[in-house]
């Protein structure tokens, strides 16, 4: 969020981080009642095939799915780099106001948001026609099937759940996304592996404590233990500086003084500007992380790379280098950012346009 940005767009991008980016069933906008409507669900025919989606519920869809409707705004970046963004005929709003994605794929201006107000219009959904609804909350997915539509549970928390959701969805979309698919688990395995190569035999003393602030706007809603941002602080060779578990848990400016991290990352805004905000703060510009310079912006791109993201492949390097820069020093992260986008994006992304997804900003 670059200084100077309307204040609307703050806030929406605050919702974000606080509200809308949780993988969990609760966590996206309710669904309205179906009103009566004349459009026709899509018919499956004798060769629909059956999905098994997270929730544990075998779902019927058709056998070549090209109509997609991804109500998880998470998930919507997961079909960007499957290769099917051309199929999305409905998303959510909060994905059509993310920058780095419509830049990354414009055609998501013209594709439908079918809420109003947080509510899902599910007759709206309905004349979308979609073979498949993706979605992460369980009042949407009951909604669309009593609808008459084939409905998907997709959500993860954690790295594993990432693993799965990234092959269910390919699972669903057919063509050439399930080998997409493996060629992304690649890479982030390797990522991984690659960071646990470089700090094998790191002692605990060696680990930096880490304090993931959600989002500029509530600088006491923090992340905690048991929690996909504590994965990656623990595989990029951190620790949490909070003895507190769950994401979005909100937490006293007490606990986080007596925790005194060594370094401070906040989702959603850019480094330069978290750090301004920490030393205008007067509980804040005491600790030794702000008084240090050790604040950070995290990086966010077609999605923020630290909270439910396809781009955590890249959020564990950046984290590495951040935290044990001697053992990353010959990882150029600007080229890593570029070829990521070029291989799974389809997306030329200039030197410039990497170094601002790095420090947290917006498109220029």
């Amino acid at each position: 969020m670059r200084s100077g940005q309307p204040k609307a767009v703050a806030a929406l991008l605050a919702a974000t981080a606080l509200l809308g980016l949780v993988g969990c069933s609760g966590s996206q906008p309710a669904a309205s009642s179906p009103a009566a409507s004349s459009v026709p669900a899509p018919t499956l025919g004798a060769d629909a095939r059956t999905v098994t989606d997270q929730g544990g519920t075998a779902v019927q869809i058709p056998a070549t799915v090209q109509r997609v409707a991804d109500l998880w705004h998470a998930n919507n970046q997961v079909v960007l780099v499957l290769g099917a963004g051309d199929k999305l005929v409905a998303t959510t709003n909060v994905i059509k106001q993310m920058k780095w994605f419509s830049t990354v794929y414009p055609g998501i201006a013209n594709v439908t948001a079918p809420f109003s107000g947080d509510d899902l219009q599910v007759e709206e959904l309905v004349k979308l026609r979609p073979d498949a609804v993706l979605s992460s909350n369980d009042a949407q997915i009951q909604a669309a099937r009593n609808a008459g539509l084939p409905a998907v549970k997709v959500t993860f928390q954690t790295f594993d759940g990432l693993r799965q959701t990234v092959k269910l969805t390919a699972e669903v979309l057919g063509g050439d996304a399930p080998a997409r698919a493996e060629k992304y688990l690649a890479y982030l395995d390797k990522n991984i592996k690659t960071v646990d190569s470089r700090l094998k035999g790191l002692a605990d003393a060696d680990r930096p404590s880490v304090l993931h602030i959600a989002g500029p706007t509530d600088l006491l809603t923090v992340d905690g233990r048991k929690s996909m941002i504590d994965e990656w602080i623990n595989l990029s060779g951190g620790r949490n500086a909070l003895d507190v578990d769950g994401n979005l848990a909100k937490v006293t400016m007490e606990t986080i003084v007596k925790s005194d991290p060594d370094c401070i990352i906040i989702g959603s805004t850019s480094t330069e500007e978290a750090l301004a905000l920490l030393r205008k703060d007067p509980a804040y510009s005491q600790l030794r992380a702000v008084k240090e310079g050790k604040v950070y912006g995290n990086p966010r791109g077609t999605f923020p790379w630290d909270r439910y993201s396809a781009e955590e492949a890249l959020q564990v390097l950046w984290v590495a280098q951040l935290l044990h820069p001697e053992q990353f020093k010959n990882l150029d992260l600007v080229t890593e950012t570029r070829n990521f986008y070029k291989t799974f994006l389809n997306y030329d992304l200039s030197a410039d346009q990497a170094k601002l997804i790095l420090a947290g900003k917006e498109p220029a």
